[in-house]
């Protein structure tokens, strides 16, 4: 699968190195949070990169959910462990455990659906910030620290009604956000779409910490500095491929 590129196998685990997870967050998700550059003081490996994985070796059930409880630091070598069960917990060597699965329902290990729903959902996810994230902040009047920003993929949820279907698309249904003190809680909701027939939903469920009261100005500047970071970087990528 087109992962392969994006970890290792070290000594029968999985090490993803801060290249391989930037890479991926930048050119797969569009993702360019911050805490995913390679040289990031606090650099983790993309939840979604995790959750592919997750696909990629256990296949994808009709019913399943993710809890991501540990950030994966650079070269972190994860147990995928050779199991069946309905749940399952990914862990390092010393027995961390950074996510757990529980699934439930029929199972499809077909590779062009697999593959096609990945690169889908980690494009929607890529979107969140700033499209979907910051109209929920201001609506709320609350933003995070721009100088430490820390918003954290807690978990995901799916659910689909059957696996035969083909050319899967996300769309998103209308997002929540519940702020309690310091911290936010944003419900990302989505459909997912084949043939123009609902198969299936699911919602990406973000914790944002260190709420402040809102500050257009600075929240749009904080903005406009990731938006121009990005479209520069698929600039360059895309000049360098032509």
């Amino acid at each position: 699968m087109f992962l392969k590129e994006f970890y290792a196998i070290q000594d029968g685990c999985v090490a993803i190195s801060a290249a391989q997870a930037s890479v991926f967050a930048k050119e797969v998700a569009h993702d360019f949070n911050p805490l995913h550059d390679e040289d990031a003081k606090r650099f983790c490996v993309p939840g979604d990169l995790l959750f592919s994985l997750v696909l990629e070796k256990y296949g994808l059930s009709r019913n399943m959910h993710f809890t991501f409880s540990g950030m994966v630091g650079h070269g972190v070598l994860l147990n995928f462990p050779e199991t069946d069960a309905d749940r399952i917990d990914v862990t390092d060597n010393q027995g961390k455990t950074y996510l757990q699965i529980e699934r439930s329902g029929e199972v499809t290990r077909d590779a062009d659906l697999i593959e096609t729903l990945i690169r889908d959902y980690v494009a929607f996810s890529g979107q969140n910030f700033p499209y979907v994230l910051v109209p929920l902040l201001a609506k709320e009047k609350v933003m995070f620290n721009i100088d430490r920003p820390l918003v954290i993929y807690e978990s995901m949820t799916l659910n689909l009604s059957r696996l035969d279907f083909a050319s899967p698309r996300l769309k998103m249904l209308e997002p929540e956000m519940v702020v309690n003190g310091k911290r936010a809680t944003a419900f990302l909701h989505f459909q997912i779409q084949a043939n123009d027939e609902v198969v299936g939903s699911g919602f990406k469920k973000l914790a944002v910490s260190g709420l402040r009261d809102y500050e257009a100005e600075p929240m749009q500047a904080f903005v406009d500095e990731y938006l121009a970071r990005k479209h520069g970087y698929l600039g360059e990528l895309a000049s360098a491929s032509a």
